[in-house]
């Protein structure tokens, strides 16, 4: 009998099912109706709440059933703002929230659920449960409770946050993106409706896009393999290739919008369920000190990181090159080309990066969890430095 060659595990989310082919509104009162639910907090943007009509068509449709609205969700998804709308969700006492927006708010919400499940009253209480990077290089993810109710995603980008039961919820006082993670305070489920991602900005689509892309090609290149990662990544990477161009080209393309949406869903199986690399892990650094986007930070940082891994990744690089259409084997060099075509930045500068940021931002990364775990082995803040250097 020959010994086997590895173990692995791939835990499944607490995830009910992804609805795609109905209105928005049509699918989330069955959902609420199959969940029993009868008093419903809708957690947005301020832009999707009072700058379109679609939030308040939701509510229309919820009638009695929505017992409130919070839409000052704010990027990176800093503590206070999760406490004001964990004190908003409390005041309501709703039995469902549904997160109609992208992975701010789907964030938010998140964290939000860890305030609830453990009856924190402060933001400075949040350092008890946030995922550690050990002296060792190991992780510490504490345990949390389960929460008191659920949330229900009405997606509108690309980031694939409904998709994980991971969360990063930054701290303004120590400039760092801390990550969290909870089996329940993902999503429940998850309703697709490209009709209501036609308010979503296209620098904010597009670049969510990437972001997507940098979920399917660091699971590809994890450390740690996983068949069903290795072949949601390679579809994901078809998917989007082909649907992302045809969205830039035509904005109103719902067939196309869907496909990109189902394209992010299959990239969301890597997350946190394989050990990501440094275009997610100096990404999350970059947007805690400098406030970019995380969209932007994998346009600019996911080709520089894969040049990076290229000695320990070479054949995944091929792959991932033939899966963007591409059959010379230079998979960064296929994602900085659709960098380009769809309009994003593709230099830290161009995204308003200081010089003079960069050790703050090297130094959060060394302490990022997948800083730690990539494919070619990150030692020391003068190697995050230089991977700045190269994308600047």
């Amino acid at each position: 009998m020959t010994q086997q060659s590895n173990a692995g595990m791939h835990e499944f989310l607490a995830q009910d099912r992804v609805i795609w082919g109905k209105p928005a509104a049509k699918a989330m009162i069955e959902e609420a109706d199959r969940r029993q639910a009868r008093r419903i907090f809708i957690v947005t943007s301020k832009t999707l709440n009072r700058n379109t009509v679609a939030v308040e068509s939701l509510r229309r449709a919820l009638g009695p059933r929505c017992v409130g609205t919070f839409d000052e969700c704010q990027e990176h998804t800093p503590r206070p703002s999760v406490f004001a709308a964990a004190r908003a969700v409390r005041a309501a006492e709703p039995d469902l929230i549904v997160t109609f927006g992208g992975g701010t708010a789907i964030d938010t919400v998140k964290v939000l659920l860890i305030v609830l499940a453990h009856g924190l009253a402060e933001p400075k209480q949040l350092d008890d449960y946030h995922i550690r990077v050990n002296p060792d290089g190991s992780r510490h993810a504490p345990v949390i409770k389960v929460p008191p109710l659920r949330q229900v995603v009405i997606s509108t980008t690309l980031s694939a946050a409904e998709f994980s039961n991971l969360a990063g919820c930054s701290d303004p006082e120590r400039g760092v993106k801390d990550a969290y993670s909870g089996r329940e305070i993902g999503a429940a489920s998850v309703i697709l409706d490209p009709a209501v991602t036609v308010h979503t900005p296209e620098w904010l689509w597009l670049s969510t896009g990437i972001r997507a892309i940098d979920h399917a090609v660091e699971g590809l290149c994890s450390i740690e393999s996983s068949p069903l990662v290795e072949a949601t990544a390679l579809q994901s990477l078809r998917l989007l290739s082909r649907s992302l161009d045809k969205t830039k080209q035509a904005p109103g393309d719902l067939a196309a919008r869907l496909e990109s949406m189902q394209g992010a869903w299959l990239s969301g199986f890597a997350i946190f369920k394989v050990p990501f690399g440094a275009s997610h892990g100096i990404g999350h650094s970059l947007g805690a000190v400098t406030g970019m986007s995380h969209g932007y930070t994998s346009c600019v940082m996911l080709p520089h990181v894969m040049r990076f891994n290229r000695s320990h990744r070479a054949e995944k690089l091929a792959q991932i090159a033939s899966a963007l259409g591409r059959g010379d084997g230079d998979g960064a060099g296929a994602v900085s080309r659709l960098v380009e075509r769809l309009g994003m930045p593709t230099r830290l500068r161009d995204a308003g990066v200081q010089r003079a940021q960069f050790d703050k931002i090297a130094s959060g990364a060394m302490g990022n969890i997948w800083v730690r775990t990539n494919p070619r082995p990150i030692r020391e803040q003068a190697d995050v430095i230089n991977l700045l250097d190269a994308a600047w």
